[in-house]
């Protein structure tokens, strides 16, 4: 979250303005009997919610669901053992580069690369399997990637370079500092030769590429140079219950207020349902001067 927006003394939402555990697993709840398969916790930081694997333990007792977390790493460490005993399946850790200072460039973070690196480490002592997500910006960190992917490799982690992004209005998007995905696939691919594999399932967001000498796979998602709004299959609920139904919405729905006034759980998922089946979302392939000055919701406030 930048600094020059959310200050020390910036205030955050009221803890009744929140989503309990049991208030967001209900809803998970009714999501995954609206054929939802896989929920994953994001942020903002996810680690940050103290608690946490009780949520992790509420969640996996919801029948048919792949249960998963998205985090920046800084307190994985300390939390991983309990994490995969509460029942988490796998981690996905964002990590831009090896170096520190690129790292911390990129991040505007007060922790250092070691820090993330030693969670991943624990992640992987406790059975987690980890995926690394790695977002690219022209003039940053693109001369890392290559190192990036080896050591991914080498330590059998699956990484996924992420095109920069114009999630909100508060990053200082330009199209000039966008890697196309392209560009990134060439790069690894002149010192560990890649060959395209088959998507996993329609609508896997990352296009998957495969070493040549079969060891292991890397990815990039290109929201930006290759949009795949068509075939998008991904909700977001925040963690003051709205529903979003694109990283670049401008709007969600209220679902906490439907929580909290006796609505059923039928007329929760009626509402779910309505939300979804008139979704018009194509930002990425409308994206343009027109669209780019709208007033988006924030990344560390819908989640990646």
């Amino acid at each position: 979250m930048p600094r020059e927006v959310f200050g020390a003394d910036w205030e955050f939402l009221p803890r009744d303005e929140i989503l309990s555990f049991e208030e967001i697993t209900r809803l998970a709840r009714i999501f995954a009997g609206e054929g939802v398969g896989k929920l994953r916790l994001t942020g903002g930081e996810p680690l940050l919610r103290s608690g946490l694997p009780g949520l992790i333990r509420m969640l996996r007792a919801i029948e048919g669901v792949d249960l998963a977390l998205t985090t920046n790493g800084s307190l994985l460490a300390a939390q991983a053992t309990a994490l995969a005993a509460a029942g988490l399946r796998r981690v996905t850790v964002s990590l831009d580069s090896l170096d520190d200072a690129v790292f911390r460039a990129m991040n505007d973070a007060e922790f250092g690369v070691d820090r993330v690196l030693e969670g991943i480490a624990a992640a992987s002592a406790a059975g987690l399997p980890v995926k690394v997500n790695c977002v690219v910006k022209r003039g940053v960190n693109e001369h890392t990637v290559v190192d990036l992917a080896r050591w991914a490799r080498e330590r059998g982690h699956i990484v996924r370079f992420i095109e920069y992004m114009d999630v909100g209005h508060t990053n200082g998007w330009r199209l000039d500092d966008v890697i196309p995905g392209s560009e990134i696939v060439r790069r690894i691919g002149a010192e560990m030769p890649v060959e395209p594999a088959e998507p996993n399932y329609r609508g896997e967001v990352a296009q998957r590429w495969r070493y040549a000498d079969g060891g292991g796979e890397a990815g990039v998602i290109t929201s930006v140079t290759r949009p795949f709004c068509a075939d998008c299959s991904r909700a977001r609920l925040s963690a003051d219950g709205k529903l979003y139904t694109c990283l670049f919405a401008t709007h969600g729905t209220d679902m906490r207020a439907r929580v909290r006034d006796g609505s059923s759980d039928a007329a929760i998922a009626s509402t779910v349902r309505d939300v979804w089946l008139a979704r018009e979302d194509r930002y990425s392939d409308l994206r343009s001067a027109a669209t780019a000055g709208l007033e988006k919701v924030e990344m560390s406030y819908i989640g990646g």
